[in-house]
């Protein structure tokens, strides 16, 4: 072979794998808050890559858990989100928390949500969707502050992370709710570790509610927050002391389903 040609195929190989990021690239971003499940066409047609160079593509990021597969429509893989907030069960809590979700939704009629800590913020990783009409939108991917919002509670009361990681911040004030000072978040923590859950009311958005309640792992770590998200005119405070203990027990079950056993923790 000579020294041109051999230059000339190094050449190629080294691009070859830019290529194969660029496409891969190409296809992630097919993936939005207004679009987070489109089928292998839309992918297609977004990208302009070949049907079957596309469908190729998206297979092996399936494979790799890139993507997850539901019927003919593609999502966002949770192992991108495992990457996003190291030490959490990625995958694994999704699936077994799934069903949890999917029975409080059930029970209370309000949308479910599974939250991961990542640094600063929360990111929903899982939902089971309220059926009514008149609703707050929450999808997988969304990301939002600790301090606001009853999911943050939970994580700065049972994940001494999470408060370490917000010493030292601004804390933004979203509306007149929005706790600003370590005193109201210390309190909040309290009372989160003191009644097992705990509910916010438009601390994020005027119009929003929710409740959470911890997820602890096998080894007694806090693993996730687990929680309803509502609008403010279909709940409030008056049903805290009806809905705080079925999102507290849903806690526990999907503790319970990743191993944790209260008695192992003395």
């Amino acid at each position: 072979m000579s020294g041109g040609s051999a230059a000339a195929n190094e050449k190629r190989l080294k691009s070859t794998p830019v290529l194969v990021l660029g496409k891969v690239s190409d296809i992630l971003n097919c993936f939005s808050v207004d679009s987070p499940e489109p089928t292998l066409q839309q992918i297609a047609r977004a990208t302009g890559l070949p049907a079957s160079t596309c469908q190729r593509l998206v297979q092996n990021m399936v494979h790799e858990g890139f993507l997850d597969r539901d019927g003919d429509r593609y999502r966002i893989g949770l192992r991108l989100v495992q990457w996003a907030a190291p030490g959490t069960l990625g995958l694994d809590i999704v699936r077994l928390v799934r069903p949890i979700l999917q029975e409080l939704r059930d029970a209370t009629g309000e949308t479910a949500c599974l939250y991961l800590r990542d640094g600063l913020h929360r990111t929903v990783v899982a939902v089971a969707e309220t059926r009514h009409v008149v609703m707050r939108p929450f999808t997988v991917g969304q990301v939002m502050p600790i301090h606001a919002g009853a999911p943050g509670k939970i994580f700065l009361g049972f994940d001494p992370g999470a408060r370490s990681a917000l010493l030292g911040t601004d804390l933004t004030r979203f509306t007149p709710s929005t706790p600003v000072s370590w005193a109201q978040l210390d309190e909040q923590a309290a009372q989160a570790r003191q009644q097992g859950y705990f509910a916010a009311f438009g601390e994020r958005h005027s119009d929003v509610g929710s409740i959470s309640a911890p997820v602890f792992r096998y080894d007694g770590e806090l693993a996730a927050a687990l929680g309803l998200g509502f609008p403010v005119q279909r709940v409030s405070a008056d049903d805290v002391p009806r809905l705080g203990p079925m999102v507290a027990a849903a806690g526990r079950a999907a503790s319970a389903a990743l191993g944790y056993r209260a008695h192992s923790q003395g």
